[in-house]
């Protein structure tokens, strides 16, 4: 496994960096380790102006940008530590988040910290979340990355990020402050988060994996640039635009949160849009294609997507609980 060094601290290309780096036809395996300045990076299905506190980020001048992968939206700052696998020519490809996470806990144990994942996606220390998983799979390529919550600003992330009352309400807690917590509060020696980075390198691959520093060339470079100003600092990409609709509905599984919106004239579907912090593989373009001009009936849309593996776009959720966020 190769590991890429990145010092920059601009969002926008450390995205695209990673991407590059995925789309790579080559038979590498990467690992990174990055850090973003001020910035809330939204999962790739999310309605960004939903999850966001847009006067507060506009304030502050708190970087928006998405991801390739699905999941919640996350808050980013220098305090905070992101780790990306790349996994090339999986035997199978599927979102197994514990085969990535366990060198972080295992890790972390060695500096003496406790930890463990906990719901779908999370690592959590005495119940409180520190890290955020997310993954995609493509072509038999598979992207797993997550952050590590070091040393953040709580108080920039509880304000910066407008998380919706159900997930507390699946959480059990009251707040986002109430439910994540800074892995430095518990380790015995005072240390700084890049002495923190160099100690995960040492501790995660001294057993398991070879780990191996590799470079980067300047054509690379040019293209993870190029990539960067064409996709990721594009407001296309970042926002989009939403639909106008007459229906809503919302709903949240343990899979995840989908959320329809849905323009709907003398019982027609004009047009059809699913956001949500759900994981999926495949273009959801292909399922709100399928339901334009489909009469708004339970029948009708089941019809529509007989033929379509819903698993694949939504994973872990059902057509009967897909029909349900649009019904």
């Amino acid at each position: 496994m190769l590991y890429i060094r990145n010092e920059s601290n601009n969002p926008y290309f450390n995205l695209a960096f990673e991407e590059y780096l995925f789309n790579l036809d080559d038979n590498e395996n990467y690992f990174l380790l990055w850090q973003n300045e001020p910035t809330i990076v939204v999962g790739k299905h999310q309605n960004t102006s939903e999850e966001i506190n847009s006067d507060y980020v506009k304030e502050k001048g708190i970087n928006v940008v998405r991801r390739i992968t699905g999941g919640g939206a996350v808050y980013h700052d220098l305090g905070n530590l992101n780790y990306s696998f790349i996994i090339k020519n999986m035997k199978k490809v599927d979102y197994d988040f514990s085969k990535f996470t366990i060198p972080i806990i295992k890790a972390l144990k060695k500096l003496g910290v406790e930890s463990e994942l906990s719901g779908r996606n999370d690592i959590t220390i005495d119940g409180k979340k520190f890290s955020g998983n997310a993954q995609v799979v493509k072509q038999g390529k598979l992207l797993h990355h997550g952050t590590l919550l070091f040393d953040s600003k709580m108080e920039e992330l509880s304000k910066a990020l407008k998380v919706s009352e159900d997930k507390f309400k699946s959480k059990g807690v009251k707040s986002v402050r109430a439910r994540v917590t800074n892995i430095k509060d518990y380790l015995s020696e005072n240390i700084s988060v890049l002495e923190f980075k160099e100690l995960l390198l040492n501790y995660m691959f001294d057993e398991d994996m070879e780990l191996k520093e590799g470079n980067l060339s300047q054509k690379d470079y040019d293209a993870i640039n190029s990539l960067m100003e064409n996709k990721y600092l594009k407001w296309e990409w970042n926002y989009g635009e939403s639909p106008e609709f007459n229906v809503k509905q919302s709903k949240r599984f343990s899979s995840g949160k989908i959320e329809t919106l849905a323009n709907v004239k003398d019982g027609i579907i004009q047009d059809i849009r699913f956001y949500g912090d759900f994981f999926g593989s495949g273009n959801l373009e292909d399922i709100q294609s399928l339901l334009k001009g489909v009469r708004y009936e339970e029948s009708h849309i089941r019809n529509a997507l007989k033929d379509v593996n819903v698993d694949d776009y939504f994973k872990n959720i059902s057509l009967d609980e897909l029909i349900s966020c649009i019904l």
